[in-house]
């Protein structure tokens, strides 16, 4: 949370599946199964209720799976990202990525998004959104 000074933070021994998600959303979910899909899953609901405003989500890009196909059918815009993201562990070294990400975005405002994530990488978005 030190890059994304979230309000309200939710660790693994926080459940984030069972608390309240509201308003304005990041998520980087856990990557491994079955809590990825749970995951997926629980912001899919959360959005098409009403309950989340707008979420921006970075994931493997794991087009194939069943759980990425369903937030990729949910989501108004997705940013390709052009280069392995290279995270910061606990101490603040930098990883070594298996494979690429996605950063998708959920809400009404995907021309912003667009705007702000396509130095990144190849933008998509739809032309009709369901928010």
């Amino acid at each position: 949370n030190k890059t994304i000074l979230a309000k309200t933070y939710y660790t693994k021994e926080d459940d984030g599946l069972t608390n309240k998600w509201k308003g304005n959303i990041w998520l980087n979910p856990p990557y491994a199964q079955p809590l990825i899909a749970e995951f997926s899953d629980v912001l899919v609901k959360k959005i098409e209720s009403g309950e989340i405003r707008q979420a921006v989500v970075l994931v493997n890009n794991a087009t194939e799976t069943k759980w990425f196909q369903k937030i990729l059918e949910a989501c108004s815009a997705i940013c390709l990202v052009r280069k392995r993201i290279r995270f910061l562990d606990p101490e603040g070294n930098l990883g070594a990525p298996l494979q690429g990400q996605v950063i998708l975005y959920f809400g009404p405002n995907a021309v912003e998004f667009n705007k702000q994530f396509a130095k990144f990488g190849a933008m998509a978005w739809k032309k009709r959104q369901k928010i």
